[in-house]
């Protein structure tokens, strides 16, 4: 089934400028699998609550119930595959930001070793 979503963006001229469109729709459905813990088929407020945790960004319930009716289209209390393209496809969504950037949290640079003595004077 994801495949003929993808398949659909794909024939659809309106994404047809859309830069690599094949390897980010290959990297979408990665994601939407990863994050469909339940195997249903759409990503409910557990499975969303899941991702974001697993990448540092923690909200609560009413704010993952936001975030899920503004790209849930059909008013399922769901996001399915089709909901998800059109949103990292988007421009506005806060979802989609967190997700573009998991990739660039991953790769700063976090310090290692015991933090250096400092002087109460040298504190902010």
């Amino acid at each position: 089934m994801l495949d003929t979503v993808n398949k659909q963006f794909l024939d659809d001229g309106k994404y047809a400028n859309v830069e690599d469109l094949d390897e980010k729709l290959i990297q979408f459905k990665a994601k939407f699998i990863e994050c469909d813990r339940d195997l249903s088929g759409d990503l409910d407020l557990m499975d969303l609550k899941y991702m974001l945790e697993k990448l540092g960004q923690p909200k609560t319930h009413l704010e993952l119930k936001k975030m899920i009716k503004q790209v849930d289209l059909n008013n399922s209390g769901t996001i399915n595959y089709h909901e998800f393209i059109l949103m990292m496809l988007g421009k506005s969504s806060v979802l989609r930001m967190i997700l573009m950037f998991e990739d660039k949290k991953k790769d700063a640079e976090k310090p290692t070793g015991v933090a250096p003595k400092k002087k109460i004077t040298e504190l902010p």
